[in-house]
């Protein structure tokens, strides 16, 4: 069984431009719900979150183990791997992890553009497209 909820899945630029011909890769918001890894009691002890070491710290839940934000968003693309020596439900390399109450209040501009810099890494980012008179694209 996944903590994760599919929030949704779009297309993005591979690197994170789009330009003429680019390449796409698919991008998916995974929802940890608020109630993931919170403790629970049982046989005298309480118990630990298993999701500590790669998840935001879990959130305030009422009785019914509802909350008003998501412990977390993590946002992968259609080739990050799931499960690692530390956690069967880590994933490997995200483009990143946001926090319930991030996610809530980031701006969808400002959400593609995280995500875009994230694909792009490093590389400097594609600011124009010319054809020359051979009908090639720079």
């Amino acid at each position: 069984m996944s903590i994760y909820a599919t929030l949704w899945s779009l297309k993005f630029p591979r690197y994170g431009a789009d330009y003429i011909g680019c390449e796409w890769i698919g991008v998916t918001a995974q929802g940890v719900p608020a109630h993931i890894g919170t403790p629970t009691q049982g046989f005298g002890y309480e118990q630990r979150d298993p999701y500590a070491e790669f998840l935001p710290p879990v959130v305030e839940v009422n009785a019914d183990g509802d909350s008003e934000f998501m412990r977390a968003v993590v946002i992968v693309t259609e080739e990050t791997q799931k499960g690692t020596a530390r956690s069967a439900q880590e994933y490997l390399n995200p483009l990143f992890i946001l926090s319930g109450q991030e996610y809530a209040s980031i701006s969808f501009i400002d959400l593609h553009a995280r995500i875009c810099d994230a694909l792009r890494g490093p590389a400097p980012q594609i600011v124009a497209q010319s054809f020359t008179a051979d009908d090639e694209i720079q």
